[in-house]
């Protein structure tokens, strides 16, 4: 396949990514900025756990299916067996997570 295609392909994508952010027509992304509060991993719904930068519904099922299998998240850093979840992430994630406590996560 021609490399100049692949490339061109995906600028078309992203920029009809980006057109279709500005119209409105996909859902908005909350970034840190945005963010008040902490999900406490143990009790959050996928709908609370989507609300962390970086986790889509799909990660949130996944958290979820940890919290499962392994019982009561003891720390944070447990995050880190989450498939997709790595150092970068977890970073990000970390002032909006809490593993005691009440959900209190909410964007501003």
């Amino acid at each position: 396949m021609d490399r100049t295609f692949v490339r061109r392909g995906g600028a078309m994508f992203r920029a009809a990514v980006f057109a279709l952010a500005l119209a409105g027509a996909l859902p908005a992304v909350a970034t840190a900025g945005d963010l008040s509060g902490v999900v406490n991993l143990n009790t959050a719904t996928v709908e609370q756990l989507t609300l962390l930068p970086g986790v889509g519904e799909s990660r949130a099922h996944q958290i979820i299916s940890m919290r499962k299998r392994q019982g009561a998240i003891r720390k944070v850093d447990d995050l880190l067996g989450v498939k997709g979840i790595g150092e970068a992430s977890l970073a990000k994630m970390r002032p909006f997570v809490a593993v005691k406590g009440e959900t209190t996560l909410a964007e501003k």
